[in-house]
């Protein structure tokens, strides 16, 4: 899958003003700060403008007559004049304002003035009045805001409307012609465009359109870009909305999003609906009393009426898109809401060989021809993966100084993608150098010389993320039946290493770990899936389905402790038979086993024709990727007839 390179890409809808104040309110808001600012400088920002004096100089100055009046406050606290007319503060203790102060006072001819007591309550409460009326005044703008932000959550303001991205004016532009391969994909999905665009051929011939398409798949295959691709074709507004938009903390907001935005799309009927990550939203309701999330579970029963419910919902189509559909409810996936199942799988090499060509467009490459080997040395890469491939390989040669991308910048990308970063920085010692050159020298002869095994393509022992060496080998097409040769093959390439260990240094080592990783789980599913046990016979045990985001072993126990006991042994005996069919092919091609390590050696990175020449054997040419296509379409063509 690709975004379409030649067109523009689809404008982006305006932002609206998120802003939750208007002018009059930043007003008051700000109107508040400043009168907080101006009590509190009123009630604190003066300095005191009379100095304060200590009592016994007071005293002094009372004796040698330089005091003209005292105004004498309930607390001591006291305002002296002097005879020039200097104004001094002063404070006398409350246990010495008896008749003795006073008679001396009078006998220096002091005028006394007496605070009365209600005065200075007036002025304490004045005083706090002023320390706090700044407190009141900004908790009362935290109020107010507070207040305003939890009216901008209500539903009146907004909380319940829809957070669909409306493509109403400019439509979206991508077509099917746009997405690379995935031509039955779209053959099933353009039936979709074609009820919104003639509506009336079909109803004359009766037929009612689908309510809605689930596409299925593993990430990064397209599913949304072939949902906008439905809504170019025919010209529709297209609603794009995420499953998780839809939950909220408040019970209820969930159904009323929903309810609002299939009201936008009837308003604007012929549209399109395009849930993504529905699986948010859409799983399996809990069977037991007590609701697992009320929210999600009220969400997903409005989604269900508004799909095939009372209203009806004429010339509104839902497409929606999951990872997950083995967890989605079954009322979801019934007929009459989601009516049709579309799996868009990974691309296979004719497809990933066409989406390469896509995303080199408008790139400078040294080698054309080279995107037919890319295409068959990515199986299992999306076309995310691939983009990232390509982008992965124009960096490199930027950062080289080149506009030219080279066949190496592929390597080196394909590399960085599936091992990690290469490191020259870290040395190896001598010894486990050469146990390194050892270990894949025997990957690639047991490759080489297995009948079912894919070709050796290249040989590396320089590190890369946590692997110290590599053994890359190219599938001459792509396959999708694995017969029981090519699987016993397999293990014994995966165990190559291993093996070589065990001939060239009579020991075995740490290194052949992930190798013994990947073998028991390939046995494993042999015995348990693949009915390929002769003590156990042709039975399976599968996991729970098509499981997109997992790689893990399925952890659920469908069969009895003796069954478990059985299939332990069988895998035991398959990976040992696969290691002596390992050892017994190495001993055979000894001399080449050496000559291979010492070129590993010396050139770190052999490629494989190289050792096909040590073998004396030539490269297997791959299958033409045309006509296996051209085979398949036939017999899928004749088992339309037969039926």
């Amino acid at each position: 899958m690709r975004y379409p390179a030649d067109a523009p890409p689809p404008p982006t809808p305006k932002p609206e003003s998120k802003s939750k104040f208007n002018n009059r309110q930043v007003f008051v808001v700000g109107a508040w700060v400043l009168l907080s600012l101006l009590f509190w400088q009123v009630a604190f920002g003066q300095a005191p403008t009379n100095e304060e004096i200590p009592y016994f100089e007071f005293l002094r100055s009372v004796d040698e007559g330089l005091v003209s009046t005292a105004e004498i406050q309930p607390d001591g606290e006291t305002l002296v004049e002097l005879t020039d007319g200097t104004l001094y503060e002063t404070r006398i203790p409350v246990a010495l304002t008896g008749d003795s102060l006073l008679s001396r006072l009078e006998a220096a001819d002091i005028e006394v003035v007496a605070i009365d007591q209600q005065t200075s309550i007036g002025s304490t409460l004045v005083t706090w009045l002023f320390m706090l009326l700044p407190v009141l005044l900004i908790v009362g703008v935290f109020v107010y805001m507070g207040r305003r932000a939890t009216s901008g959550l209500s539903g009146a303001m907004g909380m319940g409307r829809s957070r669909a991205k409306v493509f109403d004016s400019d439509r979206p532009t991508t077509t099917f012609a746009d997405v690379a391969g995935y031509e039955s994909v779209k053959e099933e999905i353009r039936e979709i465009a074609d009820f919104l665009r003639e509506p009336d051929r079909y109803r004359s011939a009766g037929a009612i359109a689908p309510r809605g398409v689930l596409m299925t798949g593993p990430p990064g295959t397209g599913k949304t870009l072939m949902a906008r691709a439905v809504a170019g074709e025919v010209g529709v507004p297209f609603f794009s909305v995420t499953g998780s938009s839809f939950v909220e903390m408040f019970v209820g907001v969930g159904a009323s999003r929903v309810r609002d935005l299939f009201e936008e799309a009837r308003k604007q009927a012929p549209a399109i609906i395009f849930v993504d990550e529905i699986d948010a939203i859409g799983q399996r309701r809990s069977g037991g009393a007590v609701l697992a999330n009320d929210e999600r579970e009220q969400t997903l029963n409005q989604l269900l009426a508004e799909m095939d419910g009372f209203e009806p919902t004429t010339g509104v189509i839902v497409l929606a898109a999951t990872n997950r559909a083995e967890i989605l409810d079954p009322a979801l996936l019934r007929p009459g809401r989601f009516d049709r199942q579309v799996v868009i799988p990974l691309p296979n090499q004719a497809e990933r060989q066409a989406i390469l060509a896509v995303h080199v467009r408008g790139k400078s490459l040294a080698n054309q021809d080279h995107l037919e080997t890319l295409s068959r040395q990515t199986p299992g890469f999306s076309g995310a993966d691939l983009a990232n491939l390509v982008n992965e390989a124009a960096i490199r040669a930027a950062r080289d100084g080149r506009h030219i991308i080279e066949v190496d910048d592929f390597t080196a990308a394909y590399d960085r993608i599936l091992l990690g970063h290469r490191d020259r920085s870290g040395v190896l010692l001598p010894e486990e150098r050469r146990a390194v050159a050892a270990h894949e020298a025997g990957h690639a002869v047991v490759a080489a010389v297995s009948e079912a095994a894919d070709p050796v393509h290249r040989v590396t022992i320089l590190p890369a993320g946590e692997s110290l060496g590599n053994t890359q080998q190219l599938p001459e097409h792509e396959r999708h039946l694995y017969s029981e040769q090519y699987l016993y093959d397999t293990l014994a390439v995966q165990l190559g290493g291993r093996a070589a260990e065990l001939l060239v240094f009579d020991r075995a080592s740490t290194g052949a770990a992930n190798d013994l990783a990947v073998a028991t789980s390939l046995a494993t599913k042999m015995v348990k899936e693949y009915g390929l046990s002769k003590k156990l016979g042709p039975v399976s045990y599968p996991g729970s389905g098509p499981v997109y985001l997992t790689s893990g072993p399925d952890s659920s126990m469908r069969f009895s402790e003796d069954t478990q006991r059985i299939i332990d042994r069988e895998v035991g005996r398959i990976v040992s038979e696969a290691l002596e069919a390992a050892l017994r092919l190495l001993q055979q091609h000894r001399r080449v086993l050496d000559q291979l390590t010492e070129m590993l050696l010396h050139d770190e990175t052999v490629e494989g024709h190289v050792i096909y020449e040590l073998l004396g054997e030539a490269v297997p040419p791959p299958r033409p990727q045309v006509l296996q296509d051209h085979i398949e379409a036939s017999e899928l063509q004749t088992a339309r007839d037969g039926r």
